[in-house]
């Protein structure tokens, strides 16, 4: 699973790219089963759905405090995977599979579906590894289920890519996605410092936020944009190390040295003008990508930016 090459309703942006749509019909799958095919069927003594929350759960290496339930059972390898698509309401897998597919939409399309795909695979292995191994040092641990860990990772790669973009919370108040960001980062730190028993795997959140953080950083050349405010500089450099380099075209000399000469200054001065000119067009039109979003582009500026896009791929 790569790029996508098909155009789509916006010209070439697609309202669910393939790792969006293919995540959210799992997650929407494993719900209906844990809720609405499991629940409460029993074969013999056996409760199937208590089972299959044992067997695919995040399980606690160690069984402590006051969680241990019929529902506890061993840790099992596949749960750091299995344990991200199972969610315990319809409220706890709608705010997450809203949350990814808006933060994640432009993600995916920047970086790609493979891309897209590891960094929210290794977001959800982070959160699960911490909650294992750290968790426990604040509080008792619990079966761990929810995408929240991969989730809080794909804020954090929205915030440190796109700084200044304004979210409006409640579609009423704006606020810089670096400081919705920074927001939701202390309010988690508070949850863990005051050992709050909210049921909610807060130290999971901030595992998944510090691996994509620490993976953002590692593949930025060590910059820590989030709070600088710098716009889209990785995809950008994307286009320049890949389209404004100019391609070597073969010169064929002629028998006059000094004519051959002239004309070979001309030619580059042509090329290094036109890559003046499309790195101009191309920067101009990320900056409006990074301030405003998409939707605020021209049909000329997606078809520009479409185009040179698939260049990337």
């Amino acid at each position: 699973m790569n790029s996508y090459k098909r155009p789509g309703l916006f010209g070439g942006f697609s309202l669910f790219p393939p790792v969006i749509k293919y995540l959210l019909i799992a997650n929407a799958a494993v719900f209906l089963l844990e809720h609405f095919f499991l629940s409460g069927l029993k074969v013999g003594d056996v409760n199937l759905g208590d089972q299959f929350f044992k067997l695919f759960a995040l399980q606690p290496i160690f069984h402590t405090g006051p969680y241990l339930s019929p529902i506890s059972g061993p840790f099992l390898p596949w749960q750091l995977i299995s344990y991200m698509f199972m969610h315990g309401s319809f409220t706890h897998i709608f705010f997450n599979m809203f949350a990814l597919w808006m933060f994640g939409l432009e993600l995916e399309h920047l970086w790609g579906s493979k891309k897209f795909l590891f960094y929210y695979t290794i977001c959800g292995l982070g959160a699960g590894l911490t909650n294992l191994f750290i968790a426990p040092l604040f509080s008792p641990v619990a079966p761990t289920i929810g995408a929240s860990g991969s989730v809080y990772g794909i804020l954090v790669a929205f915030g440190y890519l796109f700084p200044d973009r304004y979210i409006y919370i409640y579609f009423l108040l704006p606020i810089k996605a670096k400081y919705l960001v920074i927001m939701y980062m202390a309010l988690e730190v508070f949850s863990v410092a005051s050992q709050s028993n909210t049921g909610i795997a807060h130290v999971a959140h901030l595992g998944g936020a510090v691996v994509g953080l620490v993976y953002l950083i590692a593949t930025n050349k060590g910059k820590l944009k989030l709070f600088t405010g710098n716009k889209s500089e990785s995809f950008r450099s994307k286009f320049y190390d890949n389209f404004t380099k100019p391609k070597e075209e073969p010169y064929k000399p002629v028998k006059n040295a000094d004519y051959t000469e002239l004309k070979t200054n001309d030619y580059k001065q042509e090329i290094e003008d036109k890559q003046k000119a499309i790195q101009d067009r191309i920067d101009a039109i990320l900056d409006k990508l990074s301030e405003s979003g998409y939707q605020s582009l021209t049909e000329e500026e997606k078809k520009t930016l479409f185009e040179e896009s698939k260049k990337l791929r």
